[in-house]
């Protein structure tokens, strides 16, 4: 068999570590970011032709970006499909090293633009500026966090060998992690990602055999890692005091463009609803044959007798000819990513689990990697990650400044597009196939509203410890379990939670990005107020959409969704989301 099958192809970044391509852009990214020091030395000391500044800063830290993103992720994908790629990690450190040393550029071009008086004045008196409004004024709103500019280098080089390190530890014993496990009467070591997806089999044995190997094996690496978790949770906690932040949550929250209104008006909605899943936990255990509740290992499980298992192939066609139903465009960027092999989606010691898009501005293209199994859960895998690529696309006319858009929004496409599938598959099913397909979309709500509501009362639960000293690992595992009785009640087997469930969920692990789990329920939630738009408004909604998500790097939060005519402080607004998931909870119950 080709060895290539199932791989993406990273050639369209790099030929090899070794080319002359690589080499020559590794050098040109040091030139670039030792011309802009140099550059800032000389110009920000003065406001003497600020807009003719301005605008030269933005040429020189446009390239330094498009080739500083391009060398790391040819770099950073390399080490998710191979986390023993000893190239890859060097290099990877190498660069870390260099955009380290732009942080004394930024501290400067910061405090320089936070004494401006006449920012306003200078962007509106150049068309080029005027595109960046929105990035020069967010510089300025986040000035109050800046620290000197020796204090910013000094953390910065820290991190290098602090959170960073933890971080990149982390992952890679979790991705080296085996699992012993008899199947067909003999004791297998395998890869943690096919134990995992262990959890999606028909096998009802076989789900409950693989939940406690798991467990089990966790044993030999919970120490480990729970010394990077202290680790990276103890530095967020020290750097988000010093750069005044009131918590790592208020960090989160600035750095989503999102307000702490949107965030406590959506989570109270959801709670309101934690007992609407119940009745879908319960009506899931009787199909499944069990007596009582539902054990949390046949959360994920498939529920009819229908076989609703697809090859890669016909993933490939189920999604391309359901994005084409919305939009040509959406089908078009699906054939792509599949004739092109931009997905890693084969199986295979040493890859990275979960699943994730990285959108590449530099070559406007993206790749994708997760793990398929054949079955529809994965189908709905793939239409996520493509729906992140997507969003990609939509901001390839915007400059790479423009391009960056926070956690929150960022799952509103997936999460759209994976909607999108799933309901235009149910238009089609015959009963056992939308009974299947329907429990597939409840499984992932649950995953969304529920385990995400877990996940982040148990990591502010973290924060708050932590502040106190290092957590214990008993600790850690006691506040898995009570976040996970608090989201999921009385419908799971207590004995079945799973105390070991922060492990293997990389969102716990990213030093500038804590807290990912309530932008996953905002995106969801999201998505299906603009799925129930787009089912009033029909065609002309598609227009609307794109629009929206072209935005997404030069606006708020709450003004992208006053874009389409959306008030997010508005618990209505929530609750009708949450209304679209609560009726196929009746629907599957019938």
């Amino acid at each position: 068999m080709d060895n290539e099958i199932g791989k993406w192809s990273l050639k369209e970044l790099y030929s090899s570590f070794e080319g002359a391509d690589f080499k020559n852009d590794i050098k040109l990214f040091e030139e670039l970011i030792q011309s802009l020091i140099s550059w800032s030395k000389s110009n920000l000391n003065s406001y003497k032709g600020i807009v003719k500044k301005l605008e030269c800063y933005v040429d020189k830290i446009e390239e330094i970006y498009k080739i500083g993103s391009r060398l790391s992720a040819f770099c950073g994908l390399t080490v998710s499909a191979d986390a023993s790629n000893a190239n890859a990690k060097k290099y990877l450190g190498k660069i870390e090293e260099m955009d380290t040393s732009l942080t004394e550029v930024k501290v400067s071009l910061t405090k320089w633009i936070s004494n401006m008086e006449d920012l306003d004045s200078a962007i509106k008196s150049s068309h080029k500026l005027k595109e960046y409004e929105f990035y020069f004024k967010e510089i300025k709103t986040k000035s109050a966090h800046m620290l000197s500019e020796q204090e910013e280098m000094i953390i910065a080089k820290m991190r290098l060998t602090g959170s960073s390190t933890w971080s990149k530890y982390r992952s890679q014993i979790t991705a080296k992690h085996k699992v012993k496990i008899e199947l067909e009467g003999k004791v297998q070591s395998i890869s943690i990602n096919e134990v995992k997806n262990m959890q999606f089999s028909k096998d009802g044995e076989l789900r409950e055999k693989a939940h406690f190997a798991e467990r089990k094996s966790n044993d030999k690496i919970a120490e480990g890692v729970l010394t990077a978790l202290n680790a990276i949770k103890g530095e967020v906690i020290t750097f988000s005091e010093i750069k005044k932040y009131k918590s790592p949550l208020h960090r989160t929250l600035e750095d989503s463009r999102m307000d702490e209104k949107t965030l406590n008006v959506m989570m109270e909605v959801m709670e309101e609803n934690l007992k609407e899943f119940q009745s879908y936990y319960l009506k899931k255990a009787e199909l499944l044959g069990r007596k009582g509740k539902l054990p949390y290992y046949d959360i994920m499980a498939p529920v009819g007798s229908k076989n609703m298992d697809f090859t890669f192939e016909e993933a490939r066609e189920f999604i391309v000819k359901h994005f084409n139903s919305f939009s040509p465009e959406m089908g078009e960027l699906a054939v792509k990513a599949f004739d092109n092999r931009w997905i890693d989606w084969g199986a295979r010691e040493g890859k990275r689990g979960g699943a994730f898009c990285r959108n590449l501005h530099c070559i406007k293209e993206s790749r994708i990697l997760c793990t398929y199994n054949n079955n529809f859960k994965n189908v709905g895998t793939l239409a996520h990650e493509l729906g992140h690529a997507y969003h990609g696309m939509m901001l390839q006319k915007e400059s790479i400044l423009n391009s960056s858009y926070p956690m929150p929004l960022a799952e509103t496409a997936s999460i759209f597009s994976e909607n999108l599938v799933r309901k235009a598959a149910l238009k089609t099913a015959d009963r056992e196939e939308a009974l299947a397909i329907l429990d597939t979309e409840l499984i992932n709500c649950s995953s969304v509203i529920v385990d995400i509501y877990a996940r982040f009362i148990f990591e502010k639960a973290v924060f708050e410890r932590r502040k106190e000293g290092e957590l214990s690992l008993e600790e850690v595992k006691a506040l898995m379990l009570w976040a996970q009785k608090q989201a999921y009640g009385e419908a799971i087997e207590e004995d079945t939670l799973d105390p070991y469930a922060w492990i293997h969920k990389n969102h716990y692990y990213y030093p500038d990005a804590n807290f990912y789990n309530f932008p996953y329920a905002f995106g969801l939630l999201f998505a299906k107020g603009l799925y129930s738009m787009y089912l009033k408004e029909g065609a002309s909604f598609v227009e609307k959409y794109n629009k929206l998500l072209s935005i997404t790097g030069k606006a708020t939060i709450y003004d992208v969704a006053k874009s389409v005519g959306i008030d997010i402080h508005d618990k209505n607004f929530w609750r009708s989301s949450m209304d679209i998931v609560k009726k196929g909870i009746e629907e599957f119950c019938k």
